[in-house]
């Protein structure tokens, strides 16, 4: 299915990988935003994710975890082949992506950041992360995301 142009969906355009894309309307100055965009697509929200930008070590790290969980800052650090992980202010990690809050794709960003996926998207046969606008998500294999993003799988979600 097509979708609105943005960075995240011209790159899965380009590279020819099945997808689709789904809008939903939720602020996500929402408490338990995740949870409310997992109810506004009609799917389980362990198979939504978000993508939060971090510091480890200095440099600027992606992770992407389920939205039905926290982020183990410790586990990233390790994973990232760090030391000491920090959540990346807002205007860092705008600027670095070029996306907004809320709308911070793991894919198609201004500057390709080192990612660290959550082992638990392997589970299922598709994922939900952000296209890279408020209110529009991607849905693709995981496998998919992990070769897109170059990234790493290791357990990060806080348990």
């Amino acid at each position: 299915m097509a979708g609105p142009g943005t960075p995240a969906i011209a790159l899965l355009s380009k590279r020819k990988i099945a997808h689709s894309t789904h809008t939903y309307d939720a602020s996500p100055d929402a408490p338990n935003y995740g949870a409310l965009v997992a109810t506004a697509l009609g799917v389980a929200p362990e198979r939504v994710f978000k993508s939060l930008v971090t510091e480890v070590d200095g440099g600027l790290t992606v992770a992407v975890v389920p939205v039905t969980g926290e982020l183990d800052l410790k586990a990233l650090a390790a994973a990232a082949g760090g030391k000491r992980a920090t959540m990346a202010d807002r205007t860092t990690a705008e600027r670095a992506t070029g996306y907004v809050r809320g709308g911070i794709s793991p894919l198609g960003q201004r500057k390709r950041l080192p990612t660290v996926i959550d082992v638990s998207a392997l589970a299922h046969p598709t994922v939900y992360v952000s296209a890279g606008r408020r209110g529009l998500q991607v849905q693709l294999a995981p496998t998919d995301l992990v070769a897109l993003t170059g990234a790493t799988t290791a357990s990060i979600a806080a348990t």
